[in-house]
């Protein structure tokens, strides 16, 4: 049995990056860049106003100005200010030339003749000035970043329209057991619908791959072998539930070497997870989960997606959040790094009631996994603890 650190450092390593490919804007959100990038200009790419109102002089405000022409965003100004002149502007437009300031609507009344008078004592500038967001030629993304929503407008604004990211993985589903069934169908004596699926298709699509559900293996080693064969063929990541432990019918781990699968481990020091085995052949990878739906969840949330984002180049790092215990917890059994599901209410940790790792409806409503190191056997209210965000 290896730690959770060597554990993840193990998937970590193994996770060779996949080549680039171009991708257009509209599908890129949620992909990981394969290249930086700079920008193609100026932003903003010229003077412009950062409120509605009257671009002019500093030196002349404490007069009446003149007003001599409107501009609107998207316009070019006609004529440049002079003494004793303005211009109506809108925000977003260019401001003309002569013009060191942008007084705010709000701030003027407005005169006979076509003029306006500034009534406050004092005004910001109110110019956004080229450039000073970002120059052409700066990098603006990195490569192995997570596009986001925020990145979309970057790339955008610099014109990056194809940007190159990296190939996804294919990921494919084995869920094990011979008391398993469809969600679809009612199950019989002895028998439990197959839960895990649907939840590891989800954390998958989550983070903008697509899973291949391949269905319900039997628990004979001859089922198990050809179902095995079929998900090695079908992707580049196999995820199987069940059959990892000790067990007369976990047949998985001996499966698995029998199609030529390296085993990187086979269990580790985790609480719940601990029979999670690994194991490549080639360019392909094999996730051996146990079958209870909240180790399933756990595990892929602390060791599959790190190595999902990682085959694309990126270092996954989870929100964390630190924030002070609510109650006491007390642990009986510290011999593994614990990740208990907690919510948060009113800025405490407390934890979820949970009954062990069958019990995933535990889970829908937590905010987090709060990892508890080995040998920690108390936590006292008031400490402040990190809380892994989901």
């Amino acid at each position: 049995m290896i730690s959770f650190e060597e554990a993840l450092s193990i998937v970590l390593s193994a996770a060779t990056p996949l080549p680039g490919e171009t991708c257009s804007l509209a599908l890129a959100c949620g992909r990981i860049l394969a290249e930086d990038i700079r920008s193609d200009s100026d932003i903003p790419p010229f003077n412009k106003s950062a409120v509605d109102g009257f671009a002019c002089r500093m030196a002349d405000i404490s007069h009446p100005l003149m007003i001599i022409e409107t501009i609107p965003a998207g316009r070019v100004p006609s004529h440049p200010i002079g003494p004793g002149q303005c211009a109506r502007i809108m925000t977003g437009a260019m401001v003309p030339e002569g013009t060191d300031t942008v007084i705010m609507v709000e701030d003027t009344e407005e005169l006979p003749e076509g003029r306006i008078r500034f009534i406050k004592d004092t005004t910001a500038l109110h110019i956004c000035c080229r450039g000073e967001d970002i120059r052409k030629g700066d990098l603006v993304l990195v490569k192995g970043s997570l596009i986001t929503p925020p990145a979309m407008a970057v790339l955008a604004s610099v014109g990056a329209v194809e940007p190159i990211v990296c190939t996804q993985p294919s990921v494919a589903m084995i869920a094990t057991g011979d008391e398993l069934v469809a969600p679809d169908l009612e199950p019989g004596p002895a028998q439990i619908r197959n839960s895990n699926s649907s939840q590891l298709i989800a954390q998958v699509e989550q983070i903008h791959l697509k899973a291949v559900g391949l269905g319900i293996s039997g628990d004979s080693k001859e089922t198990l072998f050809a179902k095995i064969e079929e998900g090695l063929t079908a992707a580049e990541v196999l995820i199987l539930t069940g059959g990892v432990s000790m067990g007369d019918f976990d047949y998985v781990p001996d499966i698995m070497k029998q199609h030529g699968i390296e085993i990187l481990f086979k269990s580790v020091a985790i609480q719940p997870g601990r029979p999670t085995v690994f194991g490549r052949r080639g360019h392909a990878f094999v996730f051996g989960l146990p079958g209870n739906p909240v180790s399933s969840f756990v595990v892929f949330e602390i060791l599959v997606k790190p190595f999902l984002y990682k085959l694309m180049g990126h270092d996954f790092s989870p929100p964390v959040v630190r924030l002070p215990l609510g109650s006491p917890i007390r642990r009986r059994n510290p011999t593994r790094k614990s990740f208990l599901p907690v919510c948060i209410r009113n800025g405490e940790i407390f934890p979820v009631e949970y009954h062990g790792s069958a019990h995933i409806h535990a889970y829908s409503n937590a905010h987090g996994l709060m990892p508890v190191g080995i040998g920690n056997t108390e936590l006292k209210q008031g400490e402040l603890q990190d809380v892994r965000l989901l």
